[in-house]
């Protein structure tokens, strides 16, 4: 299931718009726990405006769950989702957010200054999300079995990597 979804801009790693409820229970540990993955997914958008994570797509792995982003023309498109969910649908996902996103922005991406101001879009991104949260419907099912025999060309990587390697404890092995 998809539970968070950020969008953000690369240039500064500003992050424009969320989804407004990125769990489904409100308790105090899930509160907190979902905060710790969108600080995560903050995190993930900074590295990425600041070219340590180059790649136009990737997943990213941590606990149980999965980060996965896509980039297109400077707008970053994150989502957490459990680690059983399949990929396939997680990207599927973030292509019609990018799509919507394209259609709704209008040059004014450019003009936000504040963090989450692009309130707007938020709906769009719940609307989107819905459709996704069954694997099992025929159109998700349809999705998943498109091009079944091509897999999917996405690096994934670790989020414990990303962190120590930020802290400077890894050397990167170009270097």
């Amino acid at each position: 299931m998809v539970k968070l979804t950020i969008v953000g801009r690369v240039k500064d790693g500003l992050p424009l718009a969320q989804e407004a409820r990125y769990m489904n229970n409100e308790t105090t540990t899930s509160h907190n726990l979902s905060s710790n993955y969108k600080q995560q997914a903050e995190f993930l958008l900074n590295e990425i405006s600041k070219g340590a994570l180059p790649l136009p797509s990737m997943t990213i792995r941590v606990d149980h769950h999965s980060f996965n982003y896509l980039v297109v023309n400077g707008i970053c498109f994150i989502t957490l989702c459990d680690s059983s969910y399949p990929r396939k649908l997680a990207f599927n996902y973030l292509q019609d957010l990018q799509k919507e996103f394209d259609k709704f922005d209008n040059g004014l991406i450019h003009k936000i200054t504040k963090p989450y101001s692009f309130v707007k879009f938020d709906s769009i991104i719940s609307s989107i999300r819905k459709q996704y949260i069954d694997t099992r419907t025929q159109a998700n099912l349809s999705k998943l079995n498109a091009n079944r025999h091509r897999e999917l060309d996405i690096v994934t990587g670790n989020m414990s990597d990303i962190v120590e390697r930020r802290r400077g404890n890894i050397r990167d092995p170009s270097s």
